[in-house]
């Protein structure tokens, strides 16, 4: 009979597997990424790729029958991915987290998970969590409404910025209800379902085929068992987390720091991987290119090398924040989850200067739709609509130092 060794070997041996097919997925990618990006199409192939090599999956939890990757596995397939193609990486992401929120704490109905499961055996099944809606605020309940239809329930709203939109196979929607005294909470949809749409509004500079579209809801149906964490509406500015009681509130504000503990990491790693094949192009660049007033390539000339060293060293910086934190977080470190807000941020500072500094090197070449360093300045300019306000990040670090300092 196997023991919980062997069991963790198999599961390592899993995940190594997947990750050993990291390379040529990450070829293919960078193989039909400018195509996708010019035509703002949706990258099905690629994102068939990343689910022949396992890594679609990789955080499916073991008692599911997945490798229970970890967020460090996460951060590293996720930098190399954003190295091919940062919309495959980014769709691939929130997937990615939804199987580990799941691997956490099983939020959805067991024959539910089990469907989502059995789809992700046949080909990939994404996933993503639907909450942005139009002109919403901070702590504002969700305006998309949930009415009694039996013993289920039928939704109606518009939900924006809802990333692989049109591939979704299932939708965590947020939504409220129409109750005498109104709860909040999240409804798994089909992505065919009756009464959905996918409205094509997105259109932005860069992560042009990861289709950020709006999906517009017409009374959807949603059977009971999968209308999840039902609670009262809490007022404006109140944490989620807050509105449960006594060890539920605890578990709910744990949870919730994980979530996003992951969504920061995650993301940042994708920045990352954009700013990594940025520099490669550079290098490139610097090796071949000889101005006519020069007899050696720009890479000999101590300034070029210098500006070179400085992108090198804020990604080094980087990297090595993001994936020091990465196993911290795996281990549960509270100190470690707190961190993770401000290193997003400056992981996309540096990924995003590093771009930029790429580009100014280079001049016209660098700013020519022939080649693909522009894509990536656009692509890590709007990495940005996936990261938390730079003053809300820097004002909740702010505020944990005053209260650090309050405590000495």
């Amino acid at each position: 009979m196997p023991t919980a060794a062997d069991r963790a070997a198999a599961d390592r041996s899993a995940v190594e597997a997947a990750l050993a097919g990291l390379p040529r997925v990450v070829d293919l990618l960078a193989a039909r990424a400018e195509e996708h990006d010019r035509d703002a199409t949706f990258p099905y192939q690629g994102i068939e790729a990343v689910h022949e090599a396992g890594l679609l999956t990789l955080t499916v939890s073991p008692r599911y029958g997945g490798p229970g990757g970890t967020l460090a596995d996460t951060v590293r397939v996720l930098a190399q991915l954003g190295r091919g193609d940062a919309s495959v990486a980014v769709v691939t992401a929130f997937t990615l987290l939804q199987h580990a929120a799941q691997a956490r704490r099983a939020l959805w109905p067991a024959a539910g998970y089990r469907r989502l499961i059995t789809e992700s055996r046949r080909g990939p099944a994404l996933v993503n969590t639907l909450r942005t809606e139009p002109g919403d605020g901070p702590g504002e309940p969700p305006r998309t409404l949930a009415r009694r239809d039996g013993d289920g329930w039928l939704l109606t709203g518009r939900k924006t910025y809802c990333t692989g939109a049109e591939a979704l196979a299932w939708m965590a929607v947020t939504a409220r209800t129409d109750e005498p005294e109104p709860r909040v909470g999240t409804f798994l949809v089909r992505g065919e379902s009756e009464g959905l749409e996918i409205d094509p509004t997105w259109d932005q500079l860069g992560l042009r085929a990861s289709a950020g579209h709006d999906v517009v809801l017409d009374r959807v149906p949603v059977p009971a068992d999968l209308a999840l964490g039902l609670r009262p509406v809490e007022p404006a500015g109140t944490d989620v987390a807050e509105g449960a009681e006594g060890a539920d509130r605890t578990e709910e504000a744990e949870e919730a720091e994980l979530a996003r503990a992951w969504h920061d990491l995650a993301l940042a790693a994708v920045a990352l991987g954009v700013a990594r094949a940025a520099e490669a192009w550079l290098v490139r660049f610097l090796n071949q290119r000889t101005p006519a007033n020069l007899t050696e390539p720009l890479g000999t000339l101590p300034r070029y090398r210098c500006a070179l060293g400085e992108i090198e060293a804020q990604l080094i910086g980087a990297e090595e924040l993001v994936a020091g934190l990465a196993p911290r977080v795996d281990r549960g470190e509270p100190d470690a989850v707190a961190r993770t807000g401000p290193a997003h941020l400056l992981a996309t500072r540096a990924a995003t200067a590093a771009v930029q500094q790429a580009v100014a090197l280079t001049g016209n070449p660098g700013l020519s739709r022939r080649h693909p360093l522009e894509r990536y300045l656009r692509d890590v300019l709007s990495s940005r609509v996936h990261l938390a306000s730079e003053e809300a990040v820097l004002e909740a670090a702010g505020r944990a130092a005053l209260e650090r300092g309050t405590r000495r």
